[in-house]
């Protein structure tokens, strides 16, 4: 969390604001030193090492701050969650946000935040001021929200953390040119990340952060609403299905999973859906460069294709398919082999 210039911007002084009491606020009021409570529904944290801060807790997520002499400061106000949930568990997480962001040098304005299992700290930056973080080579870029980031991956060594001090990874998107308002769509940067071999743990916090380092400013966060929509993807393992055909069988390799290896050769389960419309996503590969099929059926019913062009795993999904409503048998099936190919499938999701 706490930063240095040239470096990755992290505080050896974190450790301080750890061990703080967390305190209760029921109304909007003003706070001038380090301080961790919640107040109107938001969990809200106040932190800095010295110099001078004020930060006044408005309705809901809002809040506005000033610093001036401060070696680094920090003033946030967002979601804490008990560390034993994924993201994908938690759901889809988004914050509308507008901030009236004036800094003077060193800042910046982000999304932050902390999972374990592993341990990292993550950082989603919008804004900044005369420098640009983390100070890292690039490990490429990503779309997300109509804008462009960079994303980086630095370590921390035997540093302070949530976890007392110890080594640690920091994961950075960081927007090619700085806005102050619109929608983050954090859960997209998370699984972003993952693509790019950035493994997310269990969350334990995101919140809308402002920041500043060795410098002076102030902003009027006006909007900041975390917005968590429940996830309700179903993720079932072909291997844990009931396999049926004169070929199929369990597969080791590329993956854990299903061969299919003739007509009418399935894996099946039994799904309960409260909904009468879903997408499903496949991921499965051919054995070799030529393309796999594999039908969807729903209640017996034909409700789409998986096509699979080569021996490299991917994912392929059928959107807004209908079906029934209740218990319904989900079967994986294959009813177009030509002798050229082999279907290999690994887990399907329903979303």
């Amino acid at each position: 969390m706490k930063k240095r210039l040239k470096s990755i911007i992290l505080s050896a002084l974190m450790c301080v604001q750890l061990i703080m009491p967390t305190i209760e606020v029921q109304a909007a009021g003003t706070i001038y030193d380090n301080e961790i409570g919640t107040q109107d529904g938001y969990n809200y944290e106040l932190w800095k090492d010295y110099g001078t801060t004020s930060m006044t807790l408005n309705d809901g997520g809002t809040f506005s701050c000033q610093w001036s002499d401060i070696g680094n400061a920090l003033f946030r106000k967002g979601k804490k969650f008990d560390s034993t949930k994924t993201y994908q568990q938690i759901g889809d997480i988004s914050i509308d946000y507008g901030c009236n962001y004036q800094p003077d040098g060193n800042s910046y304005l982000c999304v932050y935040g902390w999972s374990v299992d592993p341990l990292v700290e993550y950082y989603i930056v919008e804004s900044w001021g005369s420098w640009r973080p983390p100070g890292a080579d690039s490990k490429g870029t990503i779309t997300v929200d109509g804008g462009t980031y960079d994303v980086y991956e630095t370590t921390r060594v035997n540093m302070p953390s949530i976890q007392g001090d110890t080594t640690f990874k920091q994961y950075w998107s960081v927007r090619t040119s700085r806005r102050t308002s619109g929608t983050i769509s954090v859960t997209d940067h998370f699984r972003a990340w993952e693509n790019m071999g950035m493994p997310m743990g269990k969350l334990y916090e995101t919140a809308l952060n402002v920041e500043g380092y060795q410098s002076n400013g102030w902003a009027d966060v006006y909007q900041n609403v975390i917005n968590i929509r429940e996830n309700t993807t179903v993720k079932v393992e072909c291997e844990d299905m009931t396999i049926l055909g004169e070929y199929a069988g369990r597969i080791d390799k590329p993956f854990d999973g299903v061969g299919l290896y003739a007509n009418n050769d399935s894996c099946q389960y039994t799904q309960y859906f409260a909904n009468d419309c879903n997408n499903f996503t496949l991921r499965g590969c051919s054995n070799n460069e030529n393309m796999a099929r594999i039908d969807l059926l729903i209640g017996g019913e034909y409700k789409g294709t998986f096509y699979f062009g080569d021996a490299y795993p991917a994912e392929y999904t059928i959107r807004n398919v209908y079906h029934g409503t209740g218990n319904q048998t989900v079967a994986l099936k294959v009813t177009s082999d030509d002798g050229l190919w082999d279907a290999y499938v690994d887990y399907l999701v329903i979303d």
